[in-house]
């Protein structure tokens, strides 16, 4: 179970799922902010969700696959 945040860093090809994902994550809240002045398909908002979504579980997977361990935000 996941309880803090995952940073990115690992191998090059985990950086690059967890950057891919931070520009999903921008364009879906550019589409938000859209979405407040055009009508949008609220089908391409789920779409970017779940492709950022779907980046973070391979960046981890990757990890796994690697041997690698996963560096975990705390807050103190």
């Amino acid at each position: 179970m996941l309880k803090n945040f995952i940073l990115p860093s690992g191998l090059p090809t985990v950086s690059k799922c967890h950057i891919a994902r931070t520009v999903c994550r921008k364009a879906e809240r550019n589409l938000v902010a859209l979405a407040e002045e055009e009508e949008i398909d609220p089908l391409h908002l789920k779409y970017l969700n779940r492709l950022s979504d779907y980046l973070f579980v391979v960046a981890r997977l990757l990890i796994r696959i690697s041997d690698s361990d996963e560096i975990q935000w705390n807050r103190s």
